[in-house]
C-alpha cells in the first residue's frame, strides 16, 4: 500500500470537494452568510478601482468632498444613511469602510496563519528543543496586548493601516499554533505517516504532501474567525485614535459621531455598526459551518 492511499479520508484533501458542497448547500444560513461575505469582497475590490463604483467624479469626491450647506442632514433620497458634521456623505464613507475593513482582515489573517502553521508544525512534527522553544515563544506572544503591539508599530511607522494589520498579525497566530502543533504531534505517529517514513520520504515531503493537507480545515476556520476579530480591532483601535486616521473607517466613523449624538444625530454611528455587524456576524456564522463541515471529527454526523 502506497502511502498516499494509507492517507486518513477525514481530512479535505482526500475527501475532496464534492461532499463538502453538498452538505454545504443545505445550509441555507452558512449560504446567506457566504453572500454577504462575498458582497463586502467584492464591494472592497470596487472601492480600489473606484471607477465604476462611483463614476460621477469619482469615489474619492463622494467621499471626501464636504458640503458645509449640507451638514448634518438625515438620511433621504439624496443621501442615503445622512451627512456628517462636515456635510459629507455618510453612506460613500460607509462603503470606503469595507475597503479599509477587508484590508486590515486579510493581511492580519495572512500574517497569523503564516506564523501560527510554520511554528505549530515545526514544533508538532519534529518535537524535542525545537517543541519547547516554540511553547516558549506562544507563551510570551499570548501574554502580550494587541493594543500594546499596534502602539509601538505605530510609534515605528506611522499611523495607517500597515501598523494595525501588522499588530494584530503577529499578536493573533498563538491559538492556531497551539491547534495545529497539537494535530501535528497526533498525525506524525498514525500508521500512513510511518508507511511514507519507511518508503524514505523525507520530513519536508512528509509535512507539505501528508499531514499538513490534513489539518487545513483548521486553517480555513481559524482564518474565517480570525478575519472577523482583525475587522473589530481595527475599528476599536481606529476609534481610539491609534489606527487609520487618513481615510474612511467605521472606528473613525463611530469616534467623530459619537460626539453627536446628545444633538440626535444617530445616523453616522448607525451605518457604521451596521456595517460593522453584518460583516462580523456573517463571517462567524460561515466560520461556525466550517468548523462543523471541515472537521473530520464532526463532519460525519452533519
Amino acid at each position: 500500500m502506497s502511502a498516499e492511499s494509507a492517507s486518513p479520508g477525514g481530512g479535505m484533501a482526500v475527501a475532496g470537494w464534492a461532499p463538502f458542497w453538498r452538505r454545504f448547500r443545505r445550509r441555507p444560513l452558512a449560504l446567506g452568510a457566504a453572500a454577504v461575505v462575498a458582497l463586502y469582497a467584492l464591494t472592497a475590490a470596487a472601492v480600489w478601482t473606484g471607477g465604476w463604483l462611483a463614476p460621477n467624479g469619482g469615489l474619492s469626491a463622494k467621499v471626501e468632498q464636504q458640503h458645509l450647506e449640507q451638514r448634518l442632514r438625515p438620511p433621504s433620497a439624496a443621501h442615503w444613511c445622512g451627512t456628517d458634521y462636515l456635510g459629507r456623505d455618510v453612506f460613500w464613507r460607509t462603503v470606503y469602510g469595507v475597503r479599509t475593513a477587508m484590508h486590515v482582515g486579510l493581511l492580519a489573517g495572512l500574517i497569523s496563519i503564516g506564523v501560527g502553521v510554520v511554528l505549530g508544525a515545526a514544533g508538532g512534527y519534529f518535537g524535542g528543543w525545537l517543541d519547547a522553544l516554540v511553547v516558549w515563544v506562544y507563551s510570551t506572544f499570548a501574554a502580550m496586548p494587541t493594543l500594546l503591539f499596534i502602539l509601538t508599530f505605530s510609534l515605528l511607522l506611522g499611523r495607517g493601516l500597515t501598523p494595525v494589520y501588522i499588530g494584530i498579525g503577529i499578536t493573533s497566530w498563538v491559538g492556531l499554533c497551539r491547534v495545529v502543533r497539537a494535530e501535528f504531534m497526533r498525525l506524525r505517529d498514525l500508521p500512513y505517516v510511518q508507511a511514507a517514513r519507511v518508503q524514505g520520504v523525507g520530513d519536508c515531503r512528509l509535512v507539505w504532501r501528508h499531514i499538513l493537507p490534513n489539518t487545513m480545515h483548521l486553517v480555513i476556520v481559524f482564518f474565517t474567525l480570525r478575519f472577523s476579530l482583525a475587522v473589530m480591532t481595527e475599528v476599536i483601535v481606529s476609534f481610539l485614535g491609534l489606527g487609520v486616521q487618513l481615510e474612511p473607517s467605521w472606528g473613525v466613523m463611530i469616534a467623530e459621531a459619537k460626539e453627536r449624538l446628545w444633538q440626535g444625530v444617530w445616523w453616522e454611528l448607525a451605518a457604521a455598526t451596521a456595517a460593522m455587524f453584518a460583516l462580523v456576524l456573517a463571517l462567524n456564522i460561515l466560520g461556525d459551518t466550517l468548523r462543523d463541515l471541515l472537521d473530520p471529527r464532526l463532519n460525519n454526523s452533519v
